[in-house]
């Protein structure tokens, strides 16, 4: 019989939320954990509280921002997985990548029980990784081959550990690179795009060489969507799903009326079109409710009725995707727009499908 994260793999579609802010610290989700610092990211709070305050500050966070509760809710609320984000330090200091931050892989064992408790897959993703020069101006880990290699070697341990899992449906192997794009006679700072498929080719490698055909391999599409056409798409890379986030809060629009709403789901559309010519199944592994900010007549009641139409309309746009993961399950401010508890508490368990 198939494991549950193997069903949600092969079923037609899925629907999910992300755990963000949770073993990856996200300080617009838990903005608590940076209060009076100073710091804006983990490093930073390394540097401001010191070792020993920062680890039992992280060990508490940890212990009670997401719990088995959590995983019961998400299953009673109609989603089928989770989408974890992990750091590349994940295996703290006897990992392939040590470093003076703490390690998690505790959580991620129970994300698993959990998980399998509640009949949920899990789709890890590889969030966090180290940021070097590579003497260009592109602060690449891809193109240093130490922590290049390194980086393989944590994805490789993810697999090892989690293969037999019955929970496993992936594991996407880099979150969000920012490609080198051209502009004019220009390239902006960033990872060459060769660089980053043949890195995509490594990591396939790597997991291939300890996790079944059932587990996943997921690549970002680097906000390139229409870049990737034939890609892994041979007959030697076997289930590769392309990844795209489709996030609209950016826009330069005035998204205050249906009108604009409309625009931003056109948009999503047209991304997801683009990224299927690549021939590989395409997930949306990030998106939001939150629109941009728009006419400051709108009221809140107004801008609320608004996003509602607007998050029901992008779920029919992802009906031709293999599945979505919302951004995010919680947030320590219940915010709006992001905290799929309030964003999509309105919506019938039956709205999914």
């Amino acid at each position: 019989m198939p494991s549950r994260g193997q069903d949600k793999a092969a079923s037609p579609t899925f629907h999910g939320v992300n755990l963000a802010g949770w073993l990856v610290l996200e300080s617009w989700a838990t903005p608590e954990l940076f209060t009076g610092t100073g710091a804006l990211d983990e490093a930073g709070l390394v540097r401001a509280l010191g070792p020993k305050r920062y680890a039992e500050h992280l060990r508490q966070h940890r212990e009670t921002f997401v719990t088995e509760r959590d995983f019961a809710r998400i299953a009673t609320r109609g989603f089928d997985c989770v989408r974890l984000p992990v750091p590349w330090y994940v295996f703290g200091e006897r990992g392939p990548l040590p470093g003076g931050f703490r390690g998690c892989v505790a959580q991620v064992d129970h994300a698993f029980d959990w998980a399998e408790s509640h009949g949920l897959g899990i789709l890890l993703d590889l969030a966090e990784v180290p940021v070097v020069d590579d003497g260009f101006g592109a602060a690449s880990m891809v193109s240093h081959p130490m922590s290049r290699n390194a980086t393989i070697a944590v994805l490789c341990a993810l697999a090892k550990r989690y293969a037999s899992r019955p929970a496993l449906m992936g594991i996407e192997v880099l979150d969000e690179p920012a490609p080198q794009v051209r502009h004019g006679f220009s390239i902006s700072e960033g990872i060459p795009l060769h660089a980053l498929r043949n890195f995509y080719r490594d990591a396939y490698n790597a997991i291939r060489r300890v996790a079944p055909e059932s587990c996943a391999v997921v690549i970002s599409d680097a906000g390139l969507p229409g870049s990737w056409k034939g890609f892994m798409a041979q007959r030697r890379y076997t289930n590769v799903w392309l990844d795209c986030h489709l996030y609209h809060f950016a826009a330069d629009i005035n998204a205050s009326g249906p009108t604009g709403a409309r625009i931003l789901v056109e948009r999503s559309r047209k991304a997801l079109s683009a990224a299927r010519s690549s021939g590989l199944p395409v997930i949306v592994g990030e998106w939001s409710s939150a629109l941009p900010v728009g006419d400051a007549q709108i009221t809140p009641e107004g801008r609320l009725a608004l996003e509602r139409v607007y998050t029901s309309a992008q779920i029919s746009a992802f009906a031709s995707s293999r599945g979505w993961f919302f951004q995010t399950w919680k947030t320590s401010g219940l915010v709006s727009g992001w905290d799929a508890r309030v964003a999509l508490s309105s919506f019938e368990l039956g709205m999914f499908e």
